[in-house]
């Protein structure tokens, strides 16, 4: 029987023709077993070395570094327990950021130069919660002082508001999170028992909760800022005295997205509004 030979050219052509649909490999007429173990003689055959071709260099393992530790926690449940209590026995202003000052149960006081308490008049009828101090509220010791403050000061002096008797500011955290970092739920649990018994010395009119993280840790909830912005929440006090509370973006947010500002400048007309009925 004469065997058929393509011409190379025709060869090339069938080629590309599988290709162009989608055949790029080649089967065999029997199955291979490729997980059965192969016999000795051919474990010999492939283990035999090549005199025509020379054994290429055994690579360079890099070292398998060993899995990271996970961290201990600085903080227990019962930090935040003595933390409440802490809080619970101030019956002043100055008595609250004197414990907190003394406070050394949050981690992030051991890394941060100052402790960040609040601004403003106490008596003010609008109070402000902001999230944590950054580098410029770290150096001087106040809340809201860099850029972001700035923007703070003036979108509410645009309702008649300012820090000499118009609303009294301060944070969930008195301490800045190194880098900035979001805050640990541990770390705002401790802060936070603080910054009830604040809401509560204070009772202001209106209370406004600045960015997400402020607004979900004493809201008590996971929705976001997107979600609870703009909409009249009702803060409750120990003795049951109900404060209305309007969550808003912060200043720091609006910063980077100044497109948001229309819906801050919304938020601003009403608590404007609720002011006035509150009397």
């Amino acid at each position: 029987m004469t065997e058929a030979y393509l011409a190379p050219e025709d060869a090339a052509a069938l080629l590309r023709w599988y290709v162009d649909h989608g055949i790029d490999e080649t089967i065999g007429e029997e199955p291979i077993d490729r997980f059965a173990i192969p016999p000795p003689a051919a474990v010999a055959a492939t283990q035999a070395p090549s005199p025509a071709r020379p054994a290429a260099p055994t690579p360079i393992r890099a070292p398998v570094a060993a899995a990271p530790r996970p961290p201990v926690p600085l903080e227990s449940p019962q930090l935040v327990e003595d933390a409440r209590a802490l809080a619970e026995g101030c019956n002043t202003i100055a008595e609250l950021e004197a414990a907190v000052g003394a406070f050394e149960g949050c981690a992030l006081k051991r890394t941060a130069k100052n402790t960040v308490f609040a601004d403003g008049t106490p008596d003010a009828r609008v109070m402000v919660v902001g999230e944590a101090p950054g580098a410029d509220e770290d150096r001087i010791g106040k809340p809201f002082v860099g850029v972001s403050g700035q923007l703070m000061d003036r979108m509410m002096a645009a309702i008649g508001l300012t820090r000499e008797g118009g609303f009294y500011i301060t944070n969930i955290l008195f301490w800045r999170p190194p880098g900035n970092r979001t805050p640990t739920l541990a770390e705002q649990a401790m802060c936070l028992a603080f910054t009830r018994r604040h809401i509560e010395l204070v009772r202001p009119k209106v209370l406004v909760l600045a960015g997400g993280v402020s607004a979900k840790a004493v809201l008590d909830t996971t929705e976001g800022i997107m979600r609870l912005r703009g909409k009249w929440a009702g803060y409750r006090l120990a003795d049951g005295t109900e404060i209305p509370t309007m969550p808003t973006f912060h200043p720091a947010y609006l910063l980077r997205t100044p497109a948001s500002k229309r819906q801050s400048w919304q938020d601003l007309l009403a608590i404007d509004k609720k002011l006035k009925e509150v009397g």
